[in-house]
């Protein structure tokens, strides 16, 4: 697989989520009674509102706030990455123009994406929240009635497992054992929530999501025994 895999085909994307509102006591009265049985299944124990922090990890009580996407552009024997983010408080604006990159420039059968832990989270989520929002499902999200190879779906963590279901490998794992900096230098997952709706902090948080690309595609390429990417080969396109 990782003989065969070209990574020159691969969009490599990570996704930052959060709870649709705020707090608990923000949600009408029947997304409270919705979140109450979701809850029920996470922590029966714990209050309501405690629970609610982990919303955004749900795509029924989530939504996304930011989507990084880079591609590998060959340059000479190594590769260049450039990263593009689609960002901002309107999840559907964001989607629609995160479906028309797919759909215009992904929609071929040697066409990939690529995550870590994307067939778990990334992929289902992005596919769910992108209906949510009465968007039409590009091709390669669209997994209904395709054969398991016809799935364009590349997940780091399923490569490294080989087979092995036994344990979540973090892609900050997966950056120490390479040796690569560890994005989480300034924020992790856990803090996207607080940064978002406390600091109201987004261009923090799309700093954080563009280091997880760059050090998912240089965890790729140690896979694949190429040199990582420089500094100097990351070409940041313009801001959406």
């Amino acid at each position: 697989m990782l003989e065969n895999l070209k990574i020159e085909n691969l969009l490599v994307l990570d996704i930052e989520t959060v709870p649709a509102e705020p707090l608990f006591e923000d949600l009408d009265e029947r997304w409270q009674h919705l979140w109450a049985k979701k809850a029920k299944n996470i922590n029966p124990d714990a209050p309501l509102d405690e629970v609610y922090e982990q919303a955004g990890i749900y795509a029924e009580f989530g939504k996304v706030i930011c989507i990084s996407v880079g591609i590998f552009v060959p340059s000479g024997e190594k590769f260049a990455f450039r990263v593009k983010s689609y960002f901002g408080d309107d999840e559907r604006s964001l989607l629609a123009d995160f479906c028309e990159l797919l759909n215009s420039r992904f929609s071929t059968s040697n066409k990939a994406l690529c995550a870590h832990n994307g067939k778990e989270f990334d992929f289902p989520y992005l596919a769910r929240r992108i209906l949510i929002n009465g968007l039409k499902l590009p091709y390669i999200l669209d997994t209904a009635g395709k054969k398991p190879w016809e799935v364009n779906h590349v997940d780091t963590m399923q490569l490294w497992k080989f087979g092995d279901f036994k344990s979540y490998t973090s892609l900050d794992l997966l950056a120490g054992v390479f040796n690569i900096p560890t994005p989480k230098d300034d924020i992790d997952g856990s803090m996207v929530r607080e940064v978002y709706y406390a600091d109201n902090d987004l261009d923090r948080i799309v700093l954080y999501c563009e280091k997880d690309i760059v050090t998912l595609a240089n965890v790729l390429l140690k896979m694949k025994g190429l040199n990582p990417i420089e500094a100097d080969q990351i070409i940041r396109a313009e801001a959406q």
